[in-house]
């Protein structure tokens, strides 16, 4: 193996950020565009969340690149990867931030609902890492692989078997991915959110300041999108070239409560999504 010169490491100039039409993947792609550089941001659904994300892109002096990826069909995937690696004519960082979930107890989930989360975060979450890291390495410049996952990579939820189950899982594809990436100088980390005040958890965006005071998170507050996007740039800059294999949760402390909130519930309600 030969030692990666760690000065070495690209400033990511040329990010490809999926799900990056609202939310945490937005935040991602505004943060991670620099002058003169390039942002592909891939959307699913919401084609006009895309193009206001790329108009920030562009306001930050970065050209932005669009391309529609559905991962109910993962397999669609890697083509859109290389067309938007060909865009930017190449890549030193990829952001995995598209995912979805459910509510549905396990008693009363059929398959399909499983197997479309499943899908969505993890089988499309493998694909797009795959080809962002077969560009990377066949580049021979290193870069950075970020997927966001959640703290329910690390603590169940009820109601949400499958996404427990992807997030969990895409956790140790990370470390997997790490170990066989890095002779290439190629870093693989997780984020993992707690609440954050996006689309996903009903709150678009909206201040985290006030009017959310919640108890069972030691910061008392959800999370601002834009928080997460900060430790996804680190990971992503040379200044963060010597961590891999890691999963940072960023979640206000809501992790280490776990013994706290066993002791300190005064209902029963947490028993149902």
């Amino acid at each position: 193996m030969t030692a990666q010169d760690p000065t070495a490491r690209p400033d990511p100039h040329r990010v490809l950020v999926t799900g990056a039409d609202s939310g945490i993947g937005k935040a991602c792609a505004v943060r991670l565009a620099r002058p003169g550089g390039h942002v592909a941001i891939t959307w699913h659904e919401d084609e006009d969340g895309a193009r206001r994300t790329a108009a920030e892109v562009r306001d930050r002096g970065a050209e932005a690149h669009l391309a529609r990826l559905d991962l109910t069909d993962p397999e669609t995937a890697p083509p859109v990867v290389d067309e938007l690696v060909a865009a930017m004519g190449g890549l030193d960082a990829a952001v995995l931030a598209a995912g979805t979930g459910s509510s549905t107890l396990l008693l009363d989930m059929d398959f399909a609902e499983w197997r479309h989360v499943l899908s969505v975060d993890l089988d499309g979450a493998f694909l797009c890492l795959q080809a962002a890291a077969r560009h990377l390495v066949d580049a021979g410049r290193g870069g950075s692989i970020v997927a966001i996952t959640s703290v329910h990579e690390h603590a169940p939820r009820v109601g949400a078997g499958p996404y427990c189950a992807a997030k969990g899982g895409l956790g140790l594809l990370v470390k997997v991915a790490a170990l066989e990436l890095a002779e290439h100088g190629v870093t693989v980390n997780a984020v993992a959110p707690g609440e954050i005040a996006t689309p996903m958890t009903g709150q678009e965006d909206e201040t985290v300041l006030a009017g959310h005071e919640r108890p069972g998170i030691p910061l008392g507050r959800p999370g601002d999108a834009r928080e997460i996007a900060a430790v996804v740039e680190l990971l992503c800059s040379p200044d963060g070239g010597y961590t891999t294999g890691a999963s940072w949760p960023v979640d206000g402390g809501m992790l280490t409560m776990g013994p706290m909130a066993g002791s300190h519930l005064q209902q029963d309600d947490w028993r149902r999504p």
